[in-house]
């Protein structure tokens, strides 16, 4: 495998080409979405979902642009704000710059791992259906569907059991201050890099490790050169898709009706197709390298990382203040009900 795979692409003309279309068509039905993640990834099926509910129920077209193809997660949001793009999907983790609140997700230990409650929460959460929502407004954004994409694993030089073996480890992170302090708080040295400079880095030893659900560590090869996979229980990966919010108010109220329910087409769709896919995805990676080890640790080591997370969550109320902390009682009270 390519060690960018994905990354041949004339991302500046590329760019240039989408504004000019923008500018010459604002009214055109031809709408753009771009995500952060490749070819048959959840991101990518979510968008295609999204894409069929709305051809087979209107005149309007969609055109999708995969990862790379007008740049990495920041690019596509600017993009999104700037209306040259309709629609975008971008990780609360790169969106956490932007809006501080969206980084709860990255708080460990504070997501459930079991796949039934992870659904039911995202189906019932006041915090995600009616909190964020304003958040994104605040933004431009209309928030159009939040979903969980599979657990957090993570992938090292060597298998680990507690947070001493993480010492001197640099774990990537996506430009996330709450995710930094998690991996600091487990131990490790937090390194930010864009996703296209990860596989290198890792084949390289410039870092030592990394997290993303296991579908994504299949799909970018990640395996291949960090093949010491260990699962930690502290978290779901979750992803979020929205609209720019003057093209999506601007809309008639037809197509706001045909946009709400596409995305709720997609998000049934999208729950359907994560239901065994870690299960698939670690198959396939097992059954390609010798070389790759699982390491699921249990309730025992579990408490060593689970101790050190209340840390993360006080720095999440300090960068986010009283709004964050009304939205963190909101997202417990929320988890409370799907888990008792």
């Amino acid at each position: 495998m390519s060690t960018q795979k994905g990354f041949k692409f004339k991302k500046l003309a590329g760019i240039s080409a989408l504004a000019l279309f923008a500018c010459g068509a604002a009214q055109a039905d031809t709408w753009r979405y771009a995500h952060e993640e490749y070819e048959g990834d959840v991101q990518d099926v979510f968008a295609y979902k999204f894409k069929e509910y709305i051809e087979d129920n209107s005149d309007h077209q969609l055109k999708i642009y995969r990862f790379g193809e007008l740049g990495e997660s920041d690019d596509i949001m600017e993009q999104t704000q700037a209306g040259i793009l309709n629609f975008v999907n971008q990780s609360p983790g790169f969106t956490g710059s932007l809006i501080p609140e969206a980084q709860i997700f990255f708080i460990p230990y504070l997501m459930p791992t079991d796949m039934k409650d992870v659904v039911s929460f995202f189906r019932e959460s006041t915090a995600i259906n009616e909190k964020f929502p304003a958040l994104y407004a605040d933004k431009g954004l209309e928030l159009l569907q939040m979903y969980p994409e599979g657990e957090f694993v993570v992938t090292l030089d060597e298998p680990i059991t507690t947070p001493e073996e993480l010492k001197n480890k640099k774990v990537r992170v996506m430009t996330n201050p709450l995710l930094s302090e998690t991996y600091s708080a487990f131990g490790a040295t937090p390194t930010p890099l864009p996703w296209g400079e990860v596989y290198g880095a890792l084949q390289t030893n410039m870092i030592q490790g990394q997290e993303n659900p296991i579908f994504w560590i299949e799909s970018g090869g990640l395996y291949e050169v960090s093949p010491n996979l260990v699962f930690t229980g502290h978290g779901w990966f979750t992803t979020a898709m929205m609209a720019n919010q003057d093209f999506y108010n601007g809309l008639s109220d037809e197509d706001k009706q045909l946009v709400q329910k596409a995305s709720d087409y997609a998000f049934e769709e999208i729950l359907e197709h994560i239901d065994g896919l870690a299960e698939r995805s670690l198959e396939k990676i097992t059954s390609s390298s010798d070389e790759v080890t699982v390491t699921r640790l249990n309730e025992e080591q579990i408490a060593a990382f689970r101790e050190r997370a209340p840390q993360v969550e006080a720095k999440f109320i300090e960068m986010t203040g009283d709004s964050g902390k009304a939205l963190l009682n909101t997202f417990k009270e929320d988890l409370k009900k799907v888990t008792n």
